[in-house]
């Protein structure tokens, strides 16, 4: 069974703490960072990056490629960083 920690109860009564996702969801999902990343806040995942492991074709996802929507810029962060609503926020807010 997974254990799910909820660090508080936002201003409209949502539980906040982890943003709820799958990897398979992540392709082209839309990201507002809380703290602006290189004076970018706006960032869609433009690539889900699998394992290169041809003997584990169902092996799990670990990386995504973000981009920001302003300049194009674009980095590499493991997946399951989103789902710290401290630092994203699911959708463009």
């Amino acid at each position: 069974m997974t254990k799910l920690t909820w660090v508080s109860v936002g201003d409209r009564g949502t539980v906040r703490g982890m943003n709820p996702l799958h990897p398979k969801k992540l392709l082209l999902s839309k990201w507002t960072a809380v703290s602006p990343v290189a004076r970018q806040k706006h960032f869609l995942v433009s690539r889900v990056l699998l394992p290169e492991l041809p003997e584990l074709p169902d092996a799990p996802v670990e990386w995504v490629e973000i981009e920001a929507v302003h300049s194009g810029q674009v980095r590499r962060i493991k997946w399951r960083e989103l789902r710290d609503s401290a630092v994203w926020r699911q959708g463009w807010v």
